[in-house]
């Protein structure tokens, strides 16, 4: 909104010419969220206790985590609207890619609040049933998958790029939608499950924002896309803005969700975060890349996967209890050092990740 207001307006008059540029349009969406988080959040905390929307800690979690029963939940509206607003703000809103990855989270954070609405009305830990939850992710990312595809420019909009290869890309045609579904809805799963100690989950999702914005600016720059040998997707640059106001919206939650938490995100929050930043990859065509940086959520997500599929077949655990991070959590490492050291590493991986641009 700002974007067409100060530039293609005001664009002839000194200083704002800025407003064209991404990078600048970037920071400013950075900051904005920023202050959106700061000026919402302590009013939204007032709020959620007034109402007491509380969490509900599951009975078979960590005898540590019944203290946590009753602080609120549902604080990952903050980062929508801290998220939402700025991107429609600063972001080109003639870019259908940004329509598609708005309109996605948004609808991902519309079902992961339903889900928090019956754990508070029900009093039940499990909110909507799995199937029913799953059922709903598919319909939204298949949705933005096929928006995606039929806004693509190019054949390289829709191919595989592979990191630390030059000048490979595997064309994909209709098979992009299929493994763009899988990005999405798996990337909101992982955040999902990763979101169960205070801090966990926001601050790698918006070091995977930061990573996820420097590959989505150069990808949608001519001149950088092919001196770095990667796709250039026309359009793709947006995605900086909305990476941007991720992460101001990311900073801000951390304010108020480091330990010990004010507030939980929630689904409403865990669900739309996975759901953008595997937005974006898919835009950036970095899918890969994305699984790199997103080694944590990787993990405990297969975690899950392991430990389900170890007591079915043989009866037994392999963790002491998934997601992985409730594993060290009954080996007796304090919150917090799992929780920084989650984040080191996440830190580590976006590094090694940014590094393929050169090593290509």
């Amino acid at each position: 909104m700002l974007y067409h207001l100060l530039y293609d307006y005001w664009g002839h008059l000194p200083g704002f010419s800025l407003f064209q540029f991404i990078s600048f349009r970037t920071i400013a969406a950075t900051l904005t969220a920023l202050v959106i988080s700061f000026l919402v959040g302590p009013w939204m905390i007032r709020r959620l206790t007034r109402f007491n929307i509380g969490q509900t800690v599951r009975e078979e979690g960590p005898e540590s985590h019944l203290p946590k029963t009753g602080t609120p939940t549902m604080g990952g509206a903050l980062i929508l609207v801290a998220l939402l607003g700025p991107t429609l703000l600063w972001a080109d809103l003639t870019n259908p890619y940004v329509w598609v990855v708005t309109l996605a989270t948004a609808a991902f954070g519309l079902l992961g609040l339903f889900d928090d609405y019956l754990k508070l009305t029900e009093q039940d830990p499990k909110g909507l049933g799995a199937g029913t939850k799953f059922g709903g992710q598919l319909v939204v990312a298949t949705a933005a998958a096929v928006g995606m595809y039929l806004v693509a420019n190019d054949p390289a909009d829709t191919a595989l790029s592979l990191p630390f290869i030059k000048e490979l890309l595997i064309p994909l045609g209709w098979v992009y939608i299929p493994l763009a579904i899988l990005v999405v809805v798996g990337a909101s799963n992982a955040v999902n499950l990763t979101d169960g100690l205070d801090g966990l989950a926001i601050f790698p999702a918006l070091m995977i924002a930061f990573g996820l914005g420097i590959f989505a600016y150069v990808t949608g720059h001519a001149g950088f896309a092919d001196y770095l040998n990667i796709p250039h997707v026309i359009g793709a640059g947006e995605m900086a803005v909305i990476c941007g106001a991720l992460i101001g919206a990311g900073l801000g939650f951390l304010w108020f969700n480091a330990y010990p938490a004010q507030v939980f995100m929630g689904d409403v929050g865990a669900l739309a975060l996975g759901a953008t930043i595997g937005l974006v990859a898919v835009v950036a065509r970095q899918e890969i890349e994305l699984v790199i940086m997103g080694g944590i959520f990787v993990v405990e997500t297969l975690s899950v996967m392991i430990q389900v599929a170890s007591y079915r077949l043989r009866g037994k655990r392999v963790f002491r209890m998934a997601p992985l991070h409730h594993h060290f959590e009954l080996q007796g490492w304090p919150e917090p050092r799992i929780v920084v050291r989650f984040w080191i590493v996440t830190v580590i991986l976006v590094l090694i990740a940014l590094s393929t641009l050169k090593i290509r």
